[in-house]
């Protein structure tokens, strides 16, 4: 999975684990964190416009995804934000400017707040606030409940993995074209999008790996780990934050992104972008990275 292109790939020791990581640029550090069903390569776009732009921008498979390692455990919010805090300074800074998109967009939400010495802003694109989420999925079942049903899906056990890698991880397919604005669907780019996702998909462990953070997610509710966490993470920001979202977004809806205000930093701004879905840093590359370059040039 290891793409090639103007970036360099190596592996980093960080909490206890090897993380992959695309690396491109010179100047402050800008880490980048992937979402579900895709791997670091999501941030092919803002990799080549924020070196370009004077920035050290690195992209990371997250535990359990791409090259890195695939521990059978470590998929809770406590661990993964260590993964984050971790390779800020195994990449030898003190901070970083945290980017994440949905799973690494909320990853970034967490480090901030259990490790805020490691974030100098936060910019998250189709991710609302953990605790704005699981509100909204409460209050509007209908609604966000509704939007959120394949966490639920996840829950069982073997089923959502073999339903992942069955025909060739055709599902990633369908997610991909499903969770998109339409227009995405139809440009040239995109069938290269979907081979590469479900090629990555298919990488050994990724499937599972990658539902452990949603079982993780709805069952610590019900439990201590999950109690804590929700305390640990129930604070203002420290930091500027971003929000981008697609106005088309069918996963995270518009609303529970403006319901995270609460958790928001100072000098935070909120963006959304016409005609896009759950993923805009892809379906509208040129727009996202010019929000992400001008918030980070405010600083």
């Amino acid at each position: 999975m290891r793409v090639s292109g103007p970036w360099t790939h190596r592996d980093v020791s960080a909490n206890g684990i090897r993380l992959h990581v695309a690396e491109l640029g010179e100047g402050p550090l800008v880490l980048m964190l992937h979402g579900f069903p895709q791997f670091w390569w999501s941030w092919r776009h803002q990799l080549t416009s924020l070196a370009e732009a004077g920035y050290r921008a690195v992209a990371v498979d997250l535990r359990g995804y791409g090259d890195s390692d695939k521990p059978p455990r470590g998929y809770d919010g406590f661990t993964l934000a260590g993964d984050v805090a971790g390779l800020v300074k195994a990449l030898g800074e003190r901070r970083a400017h945290l980017v994440g998109h949905a799973w690494g967009g909320m990853l970034a939400w967490t480090a901030a707040a259990m490790h805020p010495r490691v974030a100098h802003s936060v910019s998250v694109i189709s991710a609302p606030h953990p605790l704005a989420l699981r509100r909204e999925i409460r209050r509007h079942p209908r609604g966000q409940g509704r939007a959120a049903s394949h966490v639920l899906r996840f829950q069982a056990p073997v089923f959502p993995e073999r339903w992942l890698t069955g025909d060739g991880a055709a599902a990633v397919s369908r997610l991909l074209h499903a969770w998109s604005g339409p227009k995405w669907t139809v440009a040239p780019e995109f069938d290269e999008v979907v081979r590469l996702n479900r090629q990555a998909m298919l990488v050994p462990g990724v499937a599972h790996s990658s539902l452990e953070y949603y079982r993780w997610a709805a069952r610590s509710q019900l439990r201590g780990d999950g109690r804590r966490f929700a305390e640990a993470i129930d604070r203002r920001v420290e930091v500027p934050v971003l929000q981008v979202h697609g106005a088309m977004d069918p996963v995270m809806l518009e609303s529970t992104a403006l319901a995270s205000a609460s958790w928001l930093g100072p000098r935070s701004h909120y963006r959304c972008i016409p005609e896009v879905g759950h993923f805009p840093h892809q379906e509208a590359p040129h727009t996202t990275s010019k929000l992400l370059t001008d918030f980070l040039a405010r600083l």
